[in-house]
């Protein structure tokens, strides 16, 4: 079955969805670095990330906040047009719509507050890794796809992007 340009942009804005509403679900029941250990290994928490992943540049003074709002919009933009050009391609598509509506989830965050809010908490003893989000999973899931996207195409000759 063909996926039209407007199915991936429903899949990103899904994503934007579920992101904002998890978002708000937190930081409406949770005070600032509050945590709430849900199994062994993970637990949610109320935290705030002005810089970028695993909060790199949040100490830059505030500067980061128009850095990576410009180029999460540039991305977005990018990611638009590739989707536009490409909608037919499943699986790049779908990593794309996953990317596009996570960088959008951010970037609402970092316009709207500043920080990127962040609430999901793995760690073992005394290690854990930096909370991250659903919009973060997204961006994650869909770069692991995109990767296995130019694997398949290489594979097949077929790498013309």
């Amino acid at each position: 079955m063909r996926k039209t340009v407007l199915f991936w942009f429903a899949l990103s804005l899904v994503v934007i969805v579920l992101d904002q509403a998890s978002k708000l679900w937190i930081s409406a029941n949770f005070a600032y670095g509050e945590q709430l250990p849900v199994v062994n290994m993970f637990s949610l928490v109320l935290a705030h990330n002005p810089g970028a992943a695993f909060s790199f540049l949040s100490n830059a003074g505030g500067l980061q906040r128009w850095l990576f709002t410009g180029i999460a919009i540039t991305a977005s933009v990018w990611m638009i047009f590739l989707l536009r050009k490409h909608h037919q391609e499943t699986l790049f598509s779908l990593a794309i719509s996953l990317v596009l509506g996570g960088a959008l989830g951010n970037l609402i965050d970092r316009v709207a507050y500043g920080y990127v809010v962040d609430f999901l908490l793995f760690y073992w003893q005394d290690h854990s890794f930096p909370a991250f989000n659903l919009a973060d999973s997204a961006i994650t899931c869909g770069a692991a796809l995109l990767l296995l996207d130019s694997f398949k195409k290489e594979k097949h000759g077929t790498a013309t992007r």
